[in-house]
C-alpha cells in the first residue's frame, strides 16, 4: 500500500511510531492531547501508586505489582480484563492480588479518572512493547501526577524526566523512583501537560500541517 502511494503524507503519533514502518512520506509527528477543562490537578493525597489501562502482559501488570511490594505503597489498579487476555489474568495475575498492598478495582469510566489520578502519588506505566502513545501517561500529568515508565516506545518523549516524572529502565530502577517522586512538583507537571498535550495545541499542530501542505504544488496524481 506504502509503496503505491509513496507520495501520500503522513502524520505518526510519535517519532518512535515511525520505526518499523516502511520508508513513507511522513510529514510531522502530532502527539495526542486533551481538553485542559477534562482532568483538573488532584493533590497526591491518596498516598498510593495507581496502574490504569488493561491486564495484559504488554501493559507490565506484573511488574506494576512487583514495584509496589518493593516501595511498600499500596497499588490501586483500575484495569479491565479483554477476553483475549483472561487466561493471562487467571494464570499470572490473580494470585498476585492477594496481597494486603493490592487493590484490584477493575474498570473504571471517564468519570472517575480525575480521583483516582489526582489522589495517586504516581502512576506506573511499566509497559514492555513498543506503544506509540501512551494516552494515560498525559491523563496522569493532566491531574498533575508524576509518572514511572519504562524506557519503551513513545515513553522518553512524551515524558521529561524529573520532571512529569521518572524514566527507567526496569523495576529496581522504578522502585528507587518511587522514592523520589516527593521531589516532583505536581504544579510543574500540569504546566507541562497543558503546555505539550492540550487538545489546543494538538489541533494547532495539525492545521500547522494543513497549511504547510496546501501551499505546496498540487502533485502529479492529485492532478489527474
Amino acid at each position: 500500500f506504502y509503496s503505491a502511494f509513496s507520495d501520500l503524507p503522513l502524520i505518526s503519533l510519535s517519532n518512535h511510531q515511525r520505526k518499523p514502518m516502511p520508508p513513507v512520506n511522513w510529514v510531522n509527528t502530532v502527539y495526542h492531547g486533551l481538553p485542559t477543562t477534562s482532568l483538573r490537578k488532584g493533590d497526591g493525597s491518596g498516598g498510593y501508586l495507581a496502574f490504569l489501562g488493561r491486564i495484559s502482559p504488554e501493559k507490565g501488570p506484573e511488574q506494576a505489582i512487583e514495584i509496589a511490594k518493593r516501595s511498600g505503597l499500596k497499588l490501586k489498579i483500575a484495569a479491565k480484563v479483554d477476553n483475549a487476555d483472561r487466561e493471562y489474568y487467571e494464570t499470572r495475575i490473580k494470585h498476585l492480588l492477594d496481597h494486603p498492598l493490592i487493590d484490584f478495582i477493575g474498570e473504571i469510566g471517564d468519570d472517575r479518572k480525575n480521583e483516582f489520578l489526582g489522589n495517586a502519588s504516581a502512576l506506573l506505566f511499566p509497559i514492555c512493547w513498543p506503544e506509540p502513545f501512551g494516552l494515560v501517561m498525559i491523563e496522569s500529568m493532566a491531574c498533575g501526577t508524576p509518572v514511572i515508565a519504562f524506557n519503551c516506545g513513545s515513553v522518553p518523549e512524551v515524558m521529561e524526566d524529573g520532571v512529569t516524572g521518572f524514566v527507567v529502565n526496569n523495576v529496581d530502577e522504578a522502585a528507587a523512583a518511587v522514592e523520589k517522586i516527593d521531589t516532583l512538583d505536581r504544579d510543574a507537571i500540569r504546566a507541562a501537560f497543558e503546555k505539550r498535550f492540550s487538545s489546543e495545541r494538538m489541533a494547532q499542530n495539525y492545521l500547522e500541517v494543513y497549511d504547510r501542505l496546501m501551499a505546496q504544488p498540487a502533485s502529479a496524481l492529485a492532478a489527474e
